[in-house]
C-alpha cells in the first residue's frame, strides 16, 4: 500500500498494492495501522455506500464540527472524478480543491480530512462509491458548498446539459457565504 501526500496538505491518496493470478486479485483496501502512520489515529465507525449513473453531480456535502466527518473513499464499480475542497479558516489552501480520478480499474483511494468540503461527478455508466466514516451521519450539522460556484472553478468533466444534480445539491451556498466552523490547524 501506498500512501500519498497531495499539493494540499492532509489530503492522502491511497495505492493498493494488487497481487493477481489466473483466479483474479488481491489487495488489502485499508489497515489502520499503514494510514494512522500518515495521517493521524482514526476510528471509522461508518461504511457508506452510493450507486449513482453517469452526470450525477452529488457534492459538495460536510458536517459541521463536532460532526464533522474523515471520510475515505474507494470506487467498488466505475468511475467518479472526486473533488475535495478546503475550507479551514486560514488554510494557505483555503477554498482550494483537487480533483482525482478513482475507479475500480486503477483502485485508487483519497483520505477526506475533517475541515473539507467533497463531492463526485460520476464519469462511468454506473458507479459504486464506498466511503468509511470517522463519525456518524448527523441531519443537523450537514451543510455544502455549490457544486457550480465559479470562486471554485471546479470542472466535473460532465456537460452542463448531462448533469444530474439533487435540488438539494443546487440551492447550496457559494463558498463566499457557506456556514463552516473549521480552523487550520484545529479540525481534529
Amino acid at each position: 500500500m501506498r500512501i500519498a501526500k497531495t499539493n494540499i496538505p492532509d489530503l492522502l491518496t491511497i495505492e493498493p498494492n494488487i497481487y493477481e493470478d489466473g483466479r483474479g486479485y488481491f489487495f488489502e483496501s485499508y489497515s489502520a495501522s499503514k494510514l494512522n502512520e500518515q495521517g493521524g489515529d482514526i476510528t471509522f465507525v461508518q461504511d457508506n455506500e452510493s450507486k449513482s449513473s453517469y452526470g450525477v453531480i452529488r457534492g459538495l456535502h460536510y458536517q459541521l464540527s463536532p460532526y464533522a466527518q474523515t471520510k475515505l473513499v474507494r470506487v467498488i464499480s466505475g468511475k467518479i472524478l472526486d473533488v475535495v475542497v478546503d475550507i479551514r479558516q486560514g488554510s494557505p489552501t483555503f477554498g482550494k480543491h483537487i480533483s482525482i480520478e478513482l475507479s475500480s480499474e486503477n483502485k485508487m483511494q483519497l483520505l477526506v480530512p475533517k475541515g473539507f468540503a467533497h463531492g463526485f461527478s460520476v464519469l462511468s455508466e454506473t458507479t459504486i462509491v464506498l466511503y468509511k466514516c470517522d463519525n456518524y451521519y448527523n441531519p443537523a450539522s450537514e451543510r455544502g458548498i455549490c457544486y457550480n460556484d465559479p470562486a471554485l472553478g471546479i470542472d466535473w468533466r460532465i456537460e452542463p446539459d448531462k448533469a444530474i444534480v439533487s435540488s438539494k445539491d443546487k440551492v447550496y451556498p457559494a463558498l463566499a457565504n457557506a456556514e463552516m466552523n473549521f480552523i487550520y490547524g484545529n479540525t481534529h
